[in-house]
């Protein structure tokens, strides 16, 4: 039962700055019903009136073709539901949410949380320094804008170490699963002393109950006036920038008077728009930490490549290109613009490997995309060398680090690739002091307007950084 302080501590360790639906909250009836009579726990209505509709007080939906009723088997009634955020569970009458309103968590004021011990360069500490005043002026959003391979991680952990040291919890959201992953070890192996957690589809980590936490953006529908500083990576990657209920969500997590910082390399026209207009805050970050340029993709026009596209065969061009590669031991990255090509491309990608001797076995290449069960291992044998070609979707255009790679898009022209996307992957070449030319290459069958002004974002980011 729940009957002394460190008992409520530990439950509002758990369950402060959180919007749950009761089966969500792994605590006994009889413990539960006692929480509610100590009011540690509110229930909240599942709709709220604004002007004249009805919005979702989860995900904020308002759109009535995303509101729906149900036969209830609980109370023989029909109900109103969200079909926005049902993969979470549906909220109705009947299953309310519940807010934590006991007494707030005592967190740790560490003394000295950061175990990095590398070294930031003269661009990234101008920004770090920036981003941990805006943390410990308690500004209200700040947005960091760094090129691709910028070391945008690094440049947070002052502001991290900062907001640790004053007892803050923070939140670092990402929208897609595969950057929450890659950026668990590295944060965990940054902040050795302190407790992180990752919440994503699938995590091992279910509580959210730490500290400093690290979550998709998806998962911040369950919070609420939970975090001090909330850092939101990629702010134009899908989904966010097109779901307004994860704007939503990120806006609702954080208390008032806390501070948003965002981090991108590509950002939209709004948020250009908002900087020109002096009302967002912004540093630039023009170099990579190791000092060279950005890759410029080379576009090459392929006659006849939806032809190619549709025979499942690989365009004459691209297998020049594989044979005139300037640094043939680099691994490869394809990027094509749907899952089926992904999956029909792979076979004859493998066949044109092995007659050009580049692999020995069929296991030296794969395919990955947002439906394969086997990504995350996927992407860590490439991650690890034990690939040699991976073809993907967009799902890694951003937030993963490879080494050494050269770059493909094959159908460049395709509408799923938009100049921020193009940007996005271009910056997955070139990574590594040791091989910071990484090649880009783009094969279409006419040049868009999205691949060349990423050309020329490409360009003028060199440009600023210094090189002519």
């Amino acid at each position: 039962m729940i009957q002394n302080k460190q008992d409520h501590e530990n439950l509002a360790r758990n369950f402060a700055g959180k919007l749950l639906l009761r089966q969500e909250i792994p605590l006994s009836e009889p413990h539960f019903s006692q929480a509610i009579s100590q009011n540690l726990f509110r229930p909240t209505p599942p709709f709220s009136k604004k002007a004249f509709n009805l919005q979702c007080n989860r995900c904020g939906n308002n759109a009535k073709h995303l509101l729906a009723e149900y036969p209830c088997s609980v109370c023989g009634t029909s109900h109103l539901y969200c079909r926005k955020c049902i993969t979470m569970g549906r909220v109705s009458a009947c299953n309310k949410l519940y807010e934590w309103t006991g007494p707030a968590p005592n967190w740790e004021h560490y003394v000295a949380p950061c175990s990095w011990e590398g070294t930031l360069t003269e661009g990234q500490q101008q920004a770090a320094d920036r981003i941990a005043t805006a943390v410990k002026n308690r500004e209200r959003e700040f947005l960091t804008w760094a090129v691709c391979g910028a070391g945008k991680t690094e440049m947070l952990f002052p502001a991290i170490t900062a907001a640790l040291q004053q007892g803050k919890r923070i939140c670092l959201a990402t929208p897609r699963a595969d950057v929450v992953r890659e950026l668990k070890p590295r944060i965990q192996k940054a902040f050795e002393k302190v407790p992180v957690q990752a919440l994503y589809g699938g995590s091992q980590d279910k509580e959210g109950s730490s500290q400093l936490l690290l979550a998709t953006t998806h998962q911040l529908l369950r919070f609420k006036q939970a975090f001090d500083v909330m850092i939101i990576d990629e702010i134009d990657a899908f989904p966010f920038h097109a779901d307004s209920s994860l704007s939503y969500a990120a806006q609702r997590a954080i208390h008032p008077g806390s501070t948003l910082i965002y981090l991108t390399a590509t950002p939209r026209k709004q948020h250009i728009r908002r900087i020109r207009n002096k009302r967002l805050p912004h540093i630039f970050v023009p170099k990579r930490f190791h000092g060279h340029p950005l890759p410029v993709p080379t576009l090459k026009q392929v006659s006849q490549l939806k032809r190619h596209l549709r025979n499942k065969q690989l365009p004459p061009a691209f297998y020049k290109w594989l044979q005139a590669r300037k640094q043939p031991k680099r691994q490869i990255l394809v990027f094509v613009p749907t899952i089926a090509l992904a999956e029909q491309f792979l076979t004859p990608v493998v066949n044109l490997l092995l007659d050009q001797h580049l692999i020995t076995s069929t296991q030296q290449a794969s395919a990955v995309h947002a439906a394969d069960a086997d990504r995350e291992e996927k992407v860590q044998f490439f991650r690890n060398q034990s690939l040699f070609l991976l073809l993907t979707t967009t799902i890694l255009e951003r937030g993963v680090t490879f080494p050494s790679v050269d770059v493909v898009i094959l159908d460049a022209g395709h509408s799923v690739f938009d100049q921020a996307a193009i940007v996005q992957i271009a910056g997955r070449a070139g990574r590594s002091p040791d091989d910071p030319e990484g090649e880009v290459v783009l094969f279409h069958d006419g040049k868009t307007n999205a691949m060349v002004e990423a050309v020329d974002s490409i360009k003028q980011m060199n440009k600023r950084g210094g090189f002519v």
